[in-house]
């Protein structure tokens, strides 16, 4: 499945790796938050599948998201992260509603909220941007000792379409052969 990412995308997570295995080789706490413009979809997906392979792999990692704007995690990610078999109940029916899950033996809550909100880090943190209009538009993090930049195309615009399950789908086994191979990477260099 890692075959399929090619070269040049490989190079772009690659900051990635070298952030996580530094931080791990200095004995630190690695501390990520996936940022995207609303905090609805692509970062969404990145903070689970992340969360998912550093268990898989057993290394500690603690895994955030967050936006510049609140709107709220959209439903088409939900139902996509169920369909690839995660156990999701929804809290409440608010207009910006929390979804309980669990990876491993981590409990925590979906929801769109700001990158810099309470349930967030607030320093020693990597900025993961996972779209090019949050790195575009908020170029400073504060608090952040790194900014990564690995960006997706937003499954966005093919909501309301025939298409809409199928591109979520893709998008979500898109971030989650690359959370593989990075912490597939991570667990090779520091084992």
């Amino acid at each position: 499945m890692m075959n399929a990412i090619p070269q040049q995308r490989k190079e772009v997570l690659l900051p990635f790796v070298n952030y996580v295995v530094g931080k791990l080789t200095d004995k630190q706490t690695v501390n990520l938050i996936f940022i995207c413009t609303h905090n609805s979809r692509r970062s969404q997906l990145t903070q689970v599948w992340a969360m998912h392979y550093a268990e898989q792999y057993n290394i500690s990692i603690n895994s955030f998201s967050g936006g510049t704007e609140v709107t709220a995690c959209n439903e088409r990610t939900i139902a996509s992260l169920k369909r690839s078999g995660f156990d999701i109940n929804q809290k409440d029916e608010s207009s910006n509603p929390k979804y309980e899950m669990t990876v491993g033996d981590k409990q925590f809550v979906l929801f769109s909220k700001l990158f810099d909100h309470i349930t967030n880090p607030t320093k020693d943190f990597a900025a993961i941007m996972t779209c090019s209009h949050a790195e575009k538009n908020c170029p400073f993090i504060p608090g952040a000792s790194k900014r990564i930049s690995i960006p997706y195309d937003d499954p966005k615009e093919f909501d309301d379409t025939d298409l809409e399950a199928a591109k979520y789908d893709e998008r979500s086994q898109q971030i989650a052969q690359e959370m593989e191979f990075v912490f597939t990477t991570v667990n090779k260099i520091i084992k």
